[in-house]
This record gives C-alpha cells, structure tokens and sequence, in this order.
C-alpha cells in the first residue's frame, strides 16, 4: 500500500483525505457545517466588491459625450476620459457627438470605400419630386448633421433620426418646387442646397432637437427612368443648336473683327492723308506770304523769276515750240539748225493761221512803256 510522508500507511483515498480525516476527528459537527459556510460569504462578498467597483466605473471615448442621470433625471454631462457614478443609482447614455451623422435620400449606401456600392431601387418614393414648371425629377441627396446638445438629443424628440429625414425630405421637395427642371438639374443646384441647409436648422432649432445640419448635398439629379431617354434626345438636340449658334457667333465676329480691322487701317490713311494735305496747303500759304513779301520789295525781280521758274517748268513737257517776234526775221538764231520746229516752215503754217506767240504762251508778253 502506498505511504505518506512520515512513513504511515495511506488510506483509500490518498494522502490528502487521510490529511483531512485526522484534522477532524473529534471536532463537533457544527463546526465542520461553518467552514464552507464562511468561504462562502468570502467569495460572494468579493464578487459583489468586484460589480460595485465595475459598476461604479465608465469610459468616455474621444469622440462622445456621456449624458448621466440619476433616478431618470439629468444631473451632469460630462466628456472624454474616465469618470466614476453611483452603481444602481446613475445611469450613463453615451452619444456620439465629433461624428459627423448621414442621411441618405433615394438610396443606400451598401458598401462604402473608394468605389462605393449603392442601392437605388425601391427608395423612388423619397426622390421622386414635383418641379415648379411641373416636370417630375429624381433628386436623389444627402444630409450630413452633427449633435451638438447630447441631452437634448436623447430625451426632447423621440426619434429626432427620423424627425431630420422628415424635415430634410419635406424642405427639399420645397425648394425643388420653386425651381424650374433645368434649374434643379443644372443651374441651381448650390443655391438649392444652400437653401435647405439653412431652413432645416431653423426648424430643428425650434424642435430643441439639438443638432446642427453641416452639408446637404444634391447627389444626383435626372429625369425619372422610363423618360430619361426622350429627355437625353432632347438635350442633345439643344446642344447641336448651341453649337451651330456659337459656330455661325464666331465666323460672325471673325468677321466683324476683320471689317473693323480694315475700317481702322482706312481710317487711319484717311487721317494721314488729311494731315498731309493740310501741312502741304499750310507749306503752300507759308510760301505764298514769303513771296508776297519778297514781291512787295521788289517787284520787277519777283515777277522776273516766277517767269522763269513757270517756263522751266512748262517747257519741257511742251511738244513743238514756236516763237514769233517782230524784230526776228527767222527763228534760226534762236533755236539753232537742229531745233525742233525749225525745219524751215512758214511762220503762218507754224502758227496755223496767225497764231501769236502770247496765244502759244511760249513767249513772255512785252510789257507797256518798256
């Protein structure tokens, strides 16, 4: 048989209830019933140690706020980092408020990332809207909003998630109504958003839901399906019309520029030839006045050398040149053998009939009393 550790025979059942057995023996009942009794109570009063402390205990992470209310009233909230509450008594409603919040009208985003995946079917009933000229588009958006006021967040509106669709769905639909199909899917996309922004938080606001709408954004907006064939033929016929407008707008002005270029150049020439005339007429009147000045001096050498200058420039350009005189018996010693017209003709057939010589305008007419 097997032996313990002083060299006495073990029991059946081993070492350590024989251990047992002889540190009972002779001990009374009652005092055997206590003992697991006491480690009892230890354990439970540690366990109960242990939910009181946890209990007592709570986490704010950086991007909440804890709302704490004792016996259902609101009585501090507090931020981020760890903070301690009366366990049983206070209880802590943790809201995220430095998250920016979402939401989406006319679809579902199922899978965000860098290529997002969407659903878009069976949401038509919140996207679908009537526009001012009465056109139905499909204005699909989205609302991002932050909490601002935990509190009243969580306790003023019962369900302020559903509250902001209500009031973003119902703005939008609207300010769509005020605007024309091309202005909604176009031109006024800014100043819709910008619009809708504004009166959501005016009525959210008076709501005391404790949010602050930060972006409505016009995600996509188009005819509804079964007539955004028609309506894509339809703009691309006005843009073929744009295009021939602006193609025959351009030729237009290449045009005009060159017709004004060449209006500016004659212009321009006139302006030159005026300035020329005008200084040539103001050299000429300038001239004349030296002459009449020159000729009031002297009058006889004047005359004398406007004569002279008026032949040099007269008698080259004459033809044949006859000079008749009553004190010249031929024309021989004035023009010489070779001159032109003296080949020996009459002074009658020269003339043609008696033409004088102050007719021709060759020779300088005698003046009386010289």
């Amino acid at each position: 048989m097997p032996t313990s550790g002083d060299g006495s025979t073990a029991g059946p059942g081993g070492p350590v209830i024989d251990m047992w057995r002889r540190r009972t023996v002779g001990r009374p009942l009652g005092s055997l019933s206590r003992l697991p009794r006491q480690g009892f109570l230890r354990i439970a009063l540690a366990i109960a140690v242990f939910v009181l402390l946890y209990s007592s205990y709570f986490q704010i992470a950086s991007y909440e706020r804890g709302v704490v209310l004792r016996f259902g009233r609101h009585v501090r909230t507090v931020g981020q980092g760890p903070h301690a509450k009366i366990p049983f008594v206070e209880t802590v409603y943790k809201v995220e408020t430095e998250r920016q919040l979402k939401a989406e009208f006319g679809f579902r985003t199922i899978e965000p990332g860098k290529v997002s995946t969407y659903q878009k079917s069976g949401f038509q009933n919140e996207s679908l809207m009537l526009t001012g000229d009465l056109n139905i588009a499909d204005v699909e958006f989205v609302v991002q909003y932050r909490i601002e006021d935990p509190y009243r967040w969580l306790f003023v509106l019962q369900d302020p998630a559903d509250t902001i669709r209500a009031v973003a769905e119902a703005e939008m639909r609207g300010a769509v109504g005020d605007q024309g199909f091309d202005e909604v899917i176009k031109t006024h996309r800014r100043e819709i958003e910008e619009l809708v922004r504004q009166q959501m938080n005016a009525i959210l606001h008076q709501y005391g839901a404790g949010v602050s709408i930060k972006l409505v954004q016009l995600q996509d907006a188009h005819p509804p399906e079964p007539v955004k064939d028609s309506f894509e033929e339809v703009n691309r016929a006005l843009q073929g019309m744009e295009r021939a407008i602006n193609e025959s707008l351009q030729e237009r002005n290449k045009i005009l520029f060159r017709v004004e270029g060449e209006a500016k150049q004659r212009v321009a020439q006139a302006q030159g030839t005026k300035i020329e005339r005008i200084n040539h007429a103001q050299g000429d009147a300038r001239r004349f006045d030296l002459l009449l000045a020159a000729y009031r001096k002297s009058p006889a050498v004047t005359r004398e050398r406007l004569y002279l200058e008026a032949m040099q420039q007269v008698l080259p350009n004459a033809g044949k040149i006859v000079v008749v005189d009553p004190g010249i018996r031929g024309v021989l010693p004035i023009f010489g053998s070779g001159g032109s017209g003296g080949s020996g003709s009459g002074l009658g057939g020269a003339l043609g009939g008696g033409a004088s010589l102050e007719a021709a305008g060759a020779v300088k007419p005698k003046e009386p009393g010289r």
